[in-house]
């Protein structure tokens, strides 16, 4: 097996921290930033991209080089094309260019601003708090304001209640706390406005019969980040050192913490902070969720792969519900086939992405023993990843509604609200 050679490693982090991405002066852009597509398929292939991954500037993984036989892609700055080249002569990795231009994909993603709020263009921060201002101001009867916890930058982790009636059980939905899994949001305000406004008979039900806490975004730090600096920024914010900045909110959640699929280096992606519930935004919004009476369900968003997934991430050992979870899951994948087409596979954290410890579905389904307990790796399946374009948001939200529904009728129907 060739050696790697990792001299240089820390000018590299040097130069990665001190990269535009971490200037808030401007946006970071991507001019001629090349994404490759690349099949794992041996070790020697896994530990360069590993290495990579923690260790180089001007590069950058839109999904993480974990497992063999999976596909990862790739972001290539120019100045790095003929190293890269050399790595891909030499460790065989047959690169294949998915894009050519990282900034032509990023500048279609955020085309078709307006002045309404709206699923045609992607929502800042901003106009999501001001659409729920708007909410509960139109529905004072249904619609009231929570905060579910507060960010390491002082902001509010903002949310609504939905409630028809007392005595409902309890549904809480949240998206966006990996920061630039922008679809997440806006599937989940897609969601909300769709219990409020849709007059079709299944969402009325699920609408009227449930009390919602919708958190559309769970790291608002970061999704502001992927507005203003630089779009691929995934963590929060907080300062781990004088280089590294964020922890990876779905990695820093006090259960299982560190067992497996996480990474102890602070500039790291997957970096799961330096202890369990590090993170502000992860502590104050467990707080939150541990005093939600009646949850019966958990939902949470994100980008991408079209998968519907189970506890547990660091194991493959079935939970205690397993088979009546794979059930419910298979029957609402196959729901969501039928409005547009798309497959989603089913299956726990580990068994179908890969194993990562010390996420907050495997929180509240292991420490609050949360019945119904799913998270959503919304589109696509490869071709934009968390880059999805505006265009899809209404198709992706309107497939996922119709799987939500029949989560909920399917967990009724087996007595778990």
């Amino acid at each position: 097996m060739a050696s790697i050679s990792v001299v240089g490693v820390s000018v590299c982090c040097l130069l990665a921290a001190l990269s535009p991405a971490l200037v808030q002066a401007e946006m970071a852009r991507y001019d001629n930033y090349r994404v490759y597509k690349l099949n794992i398929e041996s070790v020697e292939q896994l530990q360069l991209l590993q290495l990579i991954e923690h260790h180089s500037d001007g590069y950058t993984f839109l999904s993480d080089p974990v497992n063999l036989n999976t596909t990862v892609k790739l972001v290539v700055a120019p100045h790095k094309a003929a190293e890269f080249g050399e790595f891909n002569q030499r460790f065989s990795l047959n690169a294949e260019v998915a894009f050519e231009n990282l900034q032509a994909l990023i500048d279609r993603q955020l085309r078709g601003r307006r002045e309404t709020f709206g699923w045609t263009a992607y929502q800042t921060l901003e106009d999501i708090y001001t659409w729920l201002d708007t909410l509960i101001e139109q529905y004072p009867d249904v619609v009231s304001p929570i905060v579910a916890g507060e960010s390491y930058e002082g902001r509010e982790i903002r949310g609504v209640k939905v409630s028809y009636k007392q005595g409902n059980p309890a549904v809480f939905m949240e998206g966006t706390i990996h920061a630039r899994e922008w679809i997440s949001a806006a599937t989940v305000t897609w969601i909300l406005n769709a219990l409020l406004t849709s007059e079709d008979l299944a969402v009325r039900n699920i609408a009227e019969n449930y009390d919602w806490y919708v958190v559309p975004v769970a790291n608002p730090d970061g999704y502001v980040y992927t507005h203003t600096t630089t779009r691929l920024w995934r963590k929060t914010r907080s300062r781990q050192n004088v280089l590294c900045y964020g922890a990876d909110p779905n990695r820093n959640w006090d259960y299982k913490f560190n067992q497996g699929g996480t990474s102890t280096i602070p500039c790291s992606d997957t970096f799961s902070g330096p202890s369990p519930f590090s993170e502000i935004e992860t502590r104050t919004l467990s707080e939150y969720i541990r005093s939600i009476p009646n949850l019966s369900t958990y939902l949470d968003f994100h980008a991408s792969g079209q998968l519907l997934m189970i506890p547990y991430g660091h194991t493959r050992e079935p939970l205690d519900n397993y088979y009546e979870l794979m059930e419910i899951g298979t029957k609402a994948a196959a729901k969501l086939q039928e409005r547009h087409g798309s497959i989603y596979k089913v299956g726990n954290i580990a068994e179908i992405i890969y194993v990562a410890s010390g996420s907050s579905l495997d929180w509240v389904k292991g420490t609050l023993q949360t019945p119904l307990t799913f998270a959503y790796e919304l589109r696509d399946t490869g071709e934009y990843g968390f880059l999805l374009p505006p265009e899809q948001i209404i198709p992706t939200a309107e497939e996922t509604l119709d799987s939500v529904i029949v989560i909920l009728e399917e967990g009724k129907a087996m007595g778990y609200h």
